[in-house]
C-alpha cells in the first residue's frame, strides 16, 4: 500500500506523543534534522540511515523515537507548519484574512520545497496542521457559515497556492538544470521570437510580447489570488 494512502495520521498522533522530556527532545532533534535535510536535498534524500548520519548515531536509536520514513515525514510535515505563528485575527474583513493565510501558505512551501508534494496528498492532522486549517476556517466563518461552503471555499485557495507554488518551483528547477536564469533564457530564444512577431501570424502573442509588462512571482500570485477572493465574494 503506498504511504500516502495508509491510515498514518491516526497511527501517529493517536500514540502518546508525551513520553518524557527526554525522548521528546530527541524526537524534536532528528525531525529537525530530517527537515533540513529535505530543505536542502530534496525528499528522496531522507531516510532514516541518512539521518542517523546526521546525528552522529546508530539508526537503531532512532527507531527507539520514529517507527519509520513515513512517519518521520508526517512528523516533519507538522513541525514545519508549527514554525510560524498562526496570522492575526482579521476581524470582519474575511478576504484581507483569507489573504493572508494563502500568502503564509506559499511563504512555508516555498521555504520547504518538498512540502508542496506532500500537502498535495491526502490531508495530515497533527495539531499544528490542524490549527491551521481550523484558523482559515474561523475567516472563512465571517463570510459564511454553511460548513461544506467554507470547506469548499479554504480547499479553492489552498489548491490555488498550492498550483501556483508548483509553477514557481519548476521554474526553480528549470533554471537549476540548465545554469540558465530567466533572462539568459529569453536572450537564447530571441532571435526565434522577433521571427514569430515579425511574420504577423500571431497577433495576440505578438501584442504580449511586444506591449505587455511581464509581473514577477509575488505580482502573478497576488494578482490571481485577488481573481479568486472576487469570485468567491461574487458567487
Amino acid at each position: 500500500m503506498p504511504a500516502r494512502d495508509r491510515p498514518l495520521a491516526t497511527l501517529v498522533w493517536m500514540r502518546d506523543r508525551d513520553r518524557g522530556a527526554r525522548q521528546a527532545m530527541s524526537e524534536e532533534r532528528i525531525v529537525r534534522a530530517a527537515v533540513a535535510l529535505a530543505d536542502s536535498e530534496g525528499i528522496d534524500a531522507l531516510s532514516m540511515r541518512r539521518i542517523a548520519t546526521e546525528l552522529g548515531s546508530g539508526t537503531t536509536s532512532l527507531y527507539r523515537h520514529i517507527t519509520g520514513k513515513d512517519e518521520l515525514i508526517e512528523l516533519m510535515v507538522d513541525a514545519v507548519y508549527g514554525d510560524r505563528p498562526l496570522p492575526p485575527d482579521p476581524g470582519d474583513d474575511w478576504r484581507a484574512g483569507l489573504a493572508t493565510v494563502a500568502h503564509d501558505f506559499r511563504a512555508s512551501l516555498l521555504r520547504h520545497p518538498w512540502l508542496a508534494q506532500q500537502a498535495s496528498r491526502r490531508p495530515a492532522l497533527g495539531p499544528n496542521v490542524i490549527a491551521r486549517l481550523d484558523h482559515a476556517l474561523a475567516v472563512v466563518d465571517r463570510f459564511t457559515h454553511d460548513a461544506t461552503r467554507a470547506n469548499m471555499i479554504v480547499s479553492a485557495v489552498n489548491t490555488y497556492v498550492l498550483g501556483s507554488v508548483a509553477a514557481e518551483l519548476a521554474d526553480r528547477e528549470v533554471q537549476r538544470s540548465t545554469g540558465m536564469t530567466e533572462d539568459e533564457w529569453r536572450t537564447s530564444v530571441g532571435t526565434y521570437v522577433r521571427q514569430v512577431v515579425e511574420s504577423g501570424r500571431y497577433p495576440h502573442f505578438n501584442r504580449r510580447i511586444l506591449d505587455a509588462e511581464d509581473p514577477d512571482a509575488d505580482a502573478r500570485f497576488a494578482f490571481g489570488l485577488d481573481c479568486l477572493l472576487g469570485g468567491i465574494a461574487s458567487g
